[in-house]
């Protein structure tokens, strides 16, 4: 088994709290990041954009978006959490946002565009897990909300493909099971075969 398929075949999510410092930066965010970029890119659109969230960035980041919780909830928010929403970008060293720029195209589906920026997410996932460090792919809540959208820097019409939390794991990766390939394979057959 070569280096990259013993990579691909051991990468595992590691639990977001099990991320610690460090969190790749400079020279090696960069070197991580321009790997996370080469993907399939029909048109060469780059329909995609990564944002960092870390340091006092993502806590003010956080106590921003707990005062939203806290506007909808009022007093039915308790103080955990508060605490949830407040470290919610500040758990890891490091959340990297995946942002699907995607829009009509006369030639290339906005869904192509899409599954692009999706690409670019998974390669991110295993780019930092072949520089050492782990990863878990989320979206959350704030994924979905305006509101919450228009504190992290993303616009109404860009949709999130997913934070990418990364930091080194504290504890090693656990197993999951997989699914069968008996049970996600199947053989095309041709018109008209049984």
């Amino acid at each position: 088994m070569t280096e990259a398929t013993e990579l691909l075949a051991t990468r595992r999510s590691i639990p977001i709290p099990m991320l610690a410092a460090p969190a790749p930066s400079g020279e090696e965010l960069d070197r991580i990041l321009t790997i996370a970029a080469r993907v399939p890119d029909h048109g060469k659109l780059a329909p995609w954009r990564f944002i960092l969230y870390r340091g006092e960035a993502a806590r003010a980041i956080g106590e921003r978006l707990a005062s939203i919780v806290a506007g909808r909830e009022g007093e039915r928010m308790t103080e955990n959490r508060h605490k949830v929403e407040a470290e919610r970008f500040s758990r890891s060293p490091l959340v990297v946002g995946v942002v699907s720029t995607a829009s009509e195209h006369v030639k290339i589906p906005v869904w192509e565009q899409q599954l692009s920026g999706a690409a670019a997410a998974m390669n991110l996932v295993h780019a930092a897990h072949a520089h050492g460090y782990a990863a878990n792919w989320v979206t959350e809540w704030v994924a979905y909300d305006e509101e919450a959208k228009a504190v992290l820097g993303i616009s109404e019409e860009e949709k999130v493909i997913g934070f990418v939390h990364i930091g080194t794991p504290t504890e090693p990766p656990s197993e999951r099971p997989r699914p069968e390939l008996s049970a996600i394979v199947s053989e095309a057959k041709g018109p008209g075969s049984e």
